[in-house]
């Protein structure tokens, strides 16, 4: 990735200096991908930081953690960076590194840029999102590199400034969340084709294709297509025989533990990331088989109607899950001093990326004609996508229950946005409990106040005239 980067660097008219520690690796990188490019070559951090103009712009790309400190002693203490140079790590690190980093060094007069690049190795040749976001003096340096080696869409690049210390990487963060999501929902709608359906790889790839041309239109539509169209050297799709036990590097986790964190429902993610916990349980699962039983898959009707139901779905809890995403954002800034303008941060994801869709314009835009937009739902467009959407989803939603495909991530999203519109949760039978059991206290309504209940009041009951009038004291972790 790091070397792709340099080459789409190279060939936006910039002079860059490569160094890896094994130095072998450079000179072979010189003299084939770089060999005519504007691109040099150190053979030490000391060579490398001589040859680089003031104030200097280096980008690390290494593994997140502990060597992107390591590398960062090694440029101050051997490098011999001078205040007013730049620092830009590039990998994807944990936003609380990168806060801390931003202070660290700029204590030390240099300033430290934490950015997400996603896009993969593809994205980084030809042009990936970035999102920056650390110490705001180093942009107007930084701007016209990054800008120009990032994708465009519609003319713009997908690289803004996202925001102080961490909340590049913060982004990049809840990115690879929604990443999580919207692998896991279209895992889901595979599962239900194929054992729900019976439909062939060949089938279902031409179902994810039609998709791909309408309001579905993503990369991660487009390559699950591609995938389903693959077979092996036998003839058969090759998807079939690999291993369902899926890896994960933490950044979806990140971004649950987020979330709980900040009392925010991203449920979505959170049923993503525990999907792919489940899956890592083979060895059980396959013991399970044999001995839980649940129903077998019966379907009747119209293939056609149940398929575009399924996509409908798809779509509905696509816009919860993003509409989860920026409320985290939203409470985050919040949480910490930053501010993250919500149209460039759709703006950023709509090329290069992963995530990267059709669908982000409208989200782009909603938030252009609204930045105050309290939540995604709330925008013209998406609250009638939504509700278009609703007939579909509930069926699809009802079909996996009765037929036993678990679908969590489609489950989830469907809750969530019930409970959403749901004026009176059943949280105040709750509240009851926890003050019965532990004089936790509760609120009472508001047309229900009185000299007994006051509104503002935190009230508690004696319920069994045995508890005692004594309250606990009230708080929210």
């Amino acid at each position: 990735m790091g070397q792709n980067l340099i080459l789409n660097a190279a060939d936006h008219g910039f002079t860059v200096v490569a160094f890896n520690r094994t130095v072998a690796k450079v000179d072979h990188f010189l003299e084939n991908e770089a060999k005519g490019k504007s691109i040099v070559g150190a053979k030490s951090i000391k060579e490398f930081v001589s040859k680089l103009k003031k104030p200097r712009r280096m980008m690390l790309l290494v593994m997140a953690g502990k060597p992107v400190d390591d590398f960062i002693e090694l440029l101050l203490t051997e490098g011999g960076v001078e205040k007013g140079d730049i620092i830009i790590d590039g990998g994807n690190s944990h936003y609380p590194d990168s806060n801390r980093r931003t202070k660290y060094l700029a204590e030390k007069g240099i300033r430290f840029v934490g950015s997400g690049v996603s896009g993969g190795e593809e994205g980084a040749r030809y042009g990936p999102s970035i999102m920056p976001g650390g110490n705001e003096e180093a942009w107007p340096y930084i701007k016209d590199v990054l800008q120009s080696i990032s994708a465009k869409s519609d003319g713009e690049p997908c690289c803004q400034w996202v925001g102080d210390e961490g909340a590049g990487h913060y982004v990049k963060m809840v990115h690879n969340g929604i990443e999580y999501g919207d692998m896991q929902l279209i895992c889901e709608a595979y599962d239900i084709m194929k054992r729900g359906l019976g439909l062939s790889g060949k089938e279902m790839g031409d179902v994810f294709a039609q998709w791909n041309k309408g309001v579905l239109d993503s990369f991660l539509i487009e390559i699950t297509r591609d995938i389903l169209y693959f077979n092996d050297d036998d003839g058969t799709p090759l998807v079939e025989k690999i291993l369902d036990s899926a890896g994960q590097k933490g950044t979806g986790k990140w971004t649950a533990i987020n979330a709980l964190d900040l009392g925010q429902p991203v449920t979505l993610i959170g049923e993503a990331v525990f999907a792919r916990c489940l899956s890592a349980l083979k060895s059980e699962r396959t013991r399970a088989a044999g001995l839980l039983e649940g129903p077998k898959p019966n379907f009747t009707g119209n293939k056609q109607e149940f398929l575009d139901n399924l996509e409908q779905a798809l779509y509905a809890s696509k816009i919860i899950s993003y509409a989860q995403g920026f409320m985290l954002m939203q409470s985050a800034a919040k949480e910490y001093g930053w501010t993250l303008h919500k149209p460039e941060i759709a703006l950023m994801w709509r090329g290069g990326c992963i995530i990267r869709s059709v669908f982000l314009k409208d989200i782009t835009k909603a938030y252009r004609s609204n930045p105050d937009l309290e939540n995604l739902l709330f925008d013209d467009f998406f609250n009638k996508a939504i509700h278009k959407a609703q007939p579909g989803w509930r069926d699809i939603v009802s079909k996996g229950a009765l037929w036993g495909i678990p679908t969590p991530a489609f489950s989830t999203a469907l809750s969530f946005f019930d409970g959403y519109r749901t004026k009176d949760l059943p949280a105040n039978l709750l509240q009851a409990q926890r003050d019965y059991f532990g004089a936790h206290t509760f609120r009472i309504k508001p047309e229900f106040a009185n000299e007994k209940y006051s509104e503002a009041g935190n009230h508690h009951v004696n319920w069994t005239g045995r508890g005692g009038n004594v309250s606990a004291s009230t708080y929210t972790a």
